[in-house]
């Protein structure tokens, strides 16, 4: 298995760029993504370059990788590195309820008056 790890452009020139990245600083083929200028992300795999990143997405795969290596270890609290996804989930659980709340339970006779 391959993962990809993202890493941030130090200086570049012919096709090749020095990186840095958690572990340290790499030299790193760019040629598949082109010409890239200091402070680039980009997303490595196997000392190549297959995408340019933005920051915020460059922070999140570091931190997914950070979390995989923290459970690999042993650990098992990781949900500071997901805050972006439990806010999501938790955001859509409560739209979800409000939605639920204005349109009633769903169930006509639970909130119909009948008398027979």
């Amino acid at each position: 298995m391959c993962l990809g790890i993202p890493m941030q452009v130090i200086s570049s020139d012919f096709g090749f760029a020095r990186c840095r990245a958690d572990d340290g600083e790499h030299d790193i083929d760019v040629r598949l993504v082109g010409p890239v200028e200091p402070g680039t992300w980009v997303l490595t795999f196997l000392g190549a370059a297959r995408d340019i990143l933005d920051a915020e997405t460059a922070r999140r795969t570091a931190d997914a990788l950070e979390a995989l290596r923290l459970v690999a270890d042993g650990h098992t609290d990781v949900d500071h590195l997901f805050e972006d996804l439990i806010a999501q989930r938790t955001s859509a659980a409560e739209d979800a309820q409000a939605t639920k709340d204005r349109e009633g339970t769903g169930n006509v006779f639970a909130a119909a008056d009948v008398h027979h």
